[in-house]
């Protein structure tokens, strides 16, 4: 076996530390990927910020959080779901979700998506 170094993989081996960053003003969408069938991104909210109640007609939405210490989920019109880290949500095409930073840290996932191109639909959320 030919040991290689993580530089080798720069295209598929990524830190997240490296690739996370904040707009104070709303929550930021860090693209770290892109294939013709998905997106990889991190997602990085301040407090109170929030990531808009949308949907997408064809593609399957994973998102896994790994910082943050209180987040609300939104899975559907008028409902809301307490999440943290360690978490992982998915929401299947047609499915509506969005979340807000509601707790005192940095609320930190990753977003994996496909098939692309994905097709946004905003909704309100009541």
């Amino acid at each position: 076996m030919f040991a290689k170094k993580v530089q080798d993989y720069k295209d598929r081996i990524f830190d997240v530390n490296e690739i996370k960053s904040f707009d104070n003003g709303q929550a930021k969408k860090n693209i770290f990927y892109e294939t013709g069938q998905t997106v990889g991104a991190v997602w990085c909210l301040k407090p109170g910020q929030e990531l808009y109640f949308h949907s997408h007609k064809r593609a399957d939405d994973i998102w896994i959080c790994i910082e943050g210490d209180s987040g609300t989920y939104y899975p559907e019109c008028g409902e809301s779901v307490e999440i943290s880290k360690g978490m992982v949500c998915v929401a299947r095409p047609g499915e509506k979700h969005g979340m807000k930073n509601t707790g005192t840290t940095d609320f930190v996932f990753i977003g994996i998506a496909g098939p692309v191109p994905l097709d946004l639909i905003r909704h309100e959320l009541e």
